[in-house]
């Protein structure tokens, strides 16, 4: 792993209907009073966390808000999955997103890379696993090949016993040294700049193409995973019974100054505050413009 190590995310949209709204990832929720923080992208010490709960403190959410009882929050996402919350009107999705940015002007994902294709791989490396996962593989993956030559000569019996402790492991090896070898021989190792192209790479689909593409070359493009497929349904904000339909709407409903970080502030939301099985509503700075009928938004 190079010193100067960036960061990226992505992470997998879950199975069935209902999963995919209140899937394993969020977590169980702490009982009683929640401290976790509100906002940002927290790295491995507990700085950032402190400097986004300041920051969210500072920016204000308008009217806070409670979530109902279980009973009535599994019926909200219910409703949620069919893709029957109400949508959100213009101003509400721009009031969303100012204040998303307010909070966290420089979004910054989870996953650890060091250039483009590390990035890449990185990224395939994360399906159907978490970043924190990835990450505690990926340094002495890196250090041994961080280019697709040297992952080639490296070999996926050494790559697969580097990987060993992510998910699917077998699986990511063959993939990871398959496409290694594709961009040598067809795009002279370097990572193609449009998706369709980085979809005829093993392990890739069109989720790990718009991580790269966004992360890597700056495009305003939105990876649905299952985090922003939970919370577009969920808010109102891009409801749709597929990834690829909730990506389309997102695409079209956020304005276009807001695009470029656009994935990073939902999936964040939606990984620390907008959790699957209890939302920290009380904690969320966009309670009150959020259409999730789980909730009960409090005078301001």
């Amino acid at each position: 792993m190079a010193k100067k190590t960036r960061s990226a995310k992505s992470r997998p949209a879950s199975g069935t209907a209902r999963k995919a709204a209140m899937p394993r990832a969020g977590g169980r929720p702490a009982k009683g009073t929640v401290k976790r923080t509100v906002k940002g992208a927290p790295a491995a010490s507990q700085g950032p966390r402190k400097s986004a709960a300041t920051a969210v403190a500072r920016v204000g959410a308008g009217s806070a808000a409670k979530v109902k009882a279980p009973p009535k929050r599994v019926s909200a996402d219910i409703a949620a999955v069919q893709a029957a919350v109400p949508p959100l009107k213009p101003a509400e999705v721009e009031e969303m997103f100012r204040r998303f940015q307010a909070a966290n002007p420089e979004p910054k994902g989870e996953l650890h890379y060091t250039n483009p294709y590390t990035l890449l791989v990185a990224v395939v490396l994360s399906a159907q696993a978490t970043d924190a996962g990835v990450n505690k593989a990926t340094p002495a993956l890196f250090a041994a090949a961080d280019t697709p030559a040297k992952m080639v000569a490296l070999g996926e019996d050494r790559v697969r016993d580097l990987i060993r402790t992510i998910g699917l492991y077998r699986t990511k090896a063959k993939n990871v040294v398959a496409l290694s070898r594709l961009l040598i021989e067809k795009h002279g190792g370097k990572i193609p700049r449009d998706r369709a192209t980085l979809e005829t790479l093993p392990g890739v689909g069109r989720k790990t193409a718009n991580v790269v593409l966004n992360i890597a070359f700056g495009e305003p493009t939105i990876a649905v995973d299952t985090h922003l497929f939970r919370l577009g349904n969920r808010t109102g904000l891009a409801t749709g019974r597929t990834p690829l339909a909730v990506e389309l709407k997102l695409e079209a409903a956020i304005p276009k100054a807001y695009l470029l970080h656009a994935h990073h502030w939902l999936i964040l939301h939606g990984r620390y505050v907008c959790l699957a099985r209890r939302p920290l509503c009380e904690r969320c700075i966009i309670a009150d413009v959020c259409h999730w009928p789980g909730k009960t938004t409090l005078a301001a």
